[in-house]
Order: C-alpha cells, then sequence, then structure tokens
C-alpha cells in the first residue's frame, strides 16, 4: 500500500513502524523420514470406549469412526512443521504489506487486544496460501502448508497414540470446550505439557488447522493426487478447537472443508519440505 508523509497510507490507516513489522520465518521442527502409524484401529476404539464412554459408543454406533480407518503405516520423506500455528501479530503484517483481505474475526483493521501471540483465525485455505507465498517470498525459504500425513505424524509421533502426550484425555493439556476458554489461547500455553514427540505445540485444541490434503478415504498413499489444486474440493482440516469438545481432539480426527471456508475455529500452521 502506498504510504503518505503523514503516518497514514492512502486510504486514511495508521502505518505500522517499519521495526514492529519485521518478517521473521517461524521456529521450524525437524522431523525425520520414517514410517508412522496413521488413523484410528479398534484397539483405540476400544480405549476410547472404556475411558471416554460419554461418546465413544456413540461415535462407533453410527459408524462416526469410519473416516479415520482402516489404520495403517505411512512413511514419509523428512520435513519441517512450525512449533506453533501462525499468529495474529504474524498475519498482520502480511495484511499491511500485501493488502490482503481482514480475517473475518477482526474488528475494523486489526485483532483484539493482547491476542498478538493467539492463532489466527477466520482465514480459508486460499487466504492460508496467499499467506504462504508472501512469506515464502519475503524469507527466501519455500514454506507451505503441511499435508495430512505430515500433520498427523508431527502430532501422534510413530507410535500410533490417541492424543500428542498418550493415550488420556487430560484437559489441562489442550484448549477444548472442556477448558470453557471460550476463544483461542495463546501460542504454547499448553507447552510443555501439551506438545507432541516432536516438540509441535497446541496440535490438538485451540484452533483446527488447514492441511493440503483433500479429504479422501484411507488408505493415505503419498505422492497421489490427494494434494491437487480442486476449486470445489474438500480440505482435510486437523486438531480440533476451543468450541469443539475432547472427541475431536485427537491425532486422528479428520473433517473435509471446503478451501473457501472461514470460521473463528480454523486457522493455520506451516510445513516445508526438508532440504
Amino acid at each position: 500500500m502506498p504510504v503518505s508523509n503523514s503516518g497514514l497510507n492512502a486510504e486514511g490507516w495508521e502505518v505500522i513502524p517499519t521495526s514492529q513489522n519485521k518478517t521473521k520465518p517461524p521456529a521450524l521442527i525437524q522431523i525425520p523420514g520414517g514410517s508412522f502409524i496413521m488413523g484410528t484401529s479398534e484397539e483405540n476404539i476400544n480405549l476410547l470406549q472404556l475411558k471416554e464412554s460419554d461418546w465413544a459408543y456413540d461415535w462407533s454406533d453410527n459408524d462416526l469412526f469410519a473416516a479415520e480407518q482402516p489404520q495403517h503405516r505411512v512413511t514419509l520423506n523428512a520435513f519441517e512443521i512450525s512449533q506453533f500455528p501462525v499468529t495474529n501479530a504474524e498475519y498482520h503484517s502480511f495484511i499491511w504489506d500485501s493488502g490482503h483481505r481482514i480475517p473475518r474475526t477482526w474488528t475494523g483493521y486489526t485483532f483484539r487486544e493482547d491476542t498478538d501471540n493467539h492463532p489466527v483465525v477466520g482465514v480459508s485455505k486460499t487466504d492460508a496460501e496467499a499467506y504462504i507465498r508472501w512469506l515464502s517470498q519475503k524469507t527466501g525459504v519455500e514454506f507451505r502448508l503441511p499435508t495430512e500425513a505430515e500433520w498427523e505424524r508431527a502430532a501422534r509421533g510413530d507410535d500410533g497414540r490417541i492424543y500428542p502426550w498418550g493415550n488420556t484425555f487430560d484437559p489441562w493439556r489442550c484448549n477444548t470446550a472442556e477448558s470453557v476458554k471460550k476463544g483461542t489461547t495463546q501460542n504454547g500455553s499448553y507447552s510443555p505439557s501439551g506438545d507432541s514427540p516432536s516438540g509441535a505445540a497446541d496440535m490438538v485444541g485451540n484452533v483446527w488447522e488447514w492441511t493440503q490434503s483433500l479429504f479422501m478415504p484411507y488408505p493415505y498413499r503419498p505422492n497421489t493426487n490427494r494434494e491437487e489444486l480442486k476449486p470445489n474440493g474438500r480440505y482435510v482440516i486437523r486438531g480440533g478447537a476451543w468450541y469443539y469438545t475432547r472427541k475431536f481432539a485427537r491425532c486422528a480426527v479428520r473433517e473435509g472443508i471446503l478451501a473457501g471456508h472461514l470460521s473463528p475455529s480454523i486457522g493455520f500452521r506451516l510445513a516445508r519440505s526438508a532440504a
């Protein structure tokens, strides 16, 4: 956007000083190549019925676990994933530099006070990809959205655990409806107890996260057409969110959403292929 000498841009918006608007690449976690267990097994379901009987039997009776089955092994190349989702402050820099549209959840031209380090929400997959193109150009590092397999590998490690920390839900390790926060929480609020084996934070709860994968039946096969761009395709979101209950805060939960969908519970984090 063009800037005038008065400290306002051509549309009358206040200009953020350069010292507050530096573009830095996010903290990345290296995930080694190899195989991991993806999806939900019958043993997982039996364990959930034992520990989470108030909803797990209902899900089983209504075949709601089917999208997560069959459980299978997937082999991935090494990759990197950001430790945290993209924040309001990070996305704000993109907005001011590029003139991209404002997230639906913001008031006026900025986010709510004291939420700088909260994950940005109200962004579509298309918005997320615009941010990624901008950040890649600014930093010289090629970022992208994670595939859903990469996301799950980063969330649960290679041993098939149900939650990032183990097989028992703990409301003190993530932001779900049980936490009664009634909104997003600052990145890392549940670290390190809620972190995944790889060290990624907030992989379940807080916000759903976009992936670049189309919502298709299992088994997942890398390097197929799952990552194609389709105008009317439904893309996988992962992780559950602040106003969803614990039943969605599992590493294997997957939902399919249109790329243009906007929600106060959906954000994103970054990934990149290993050099």
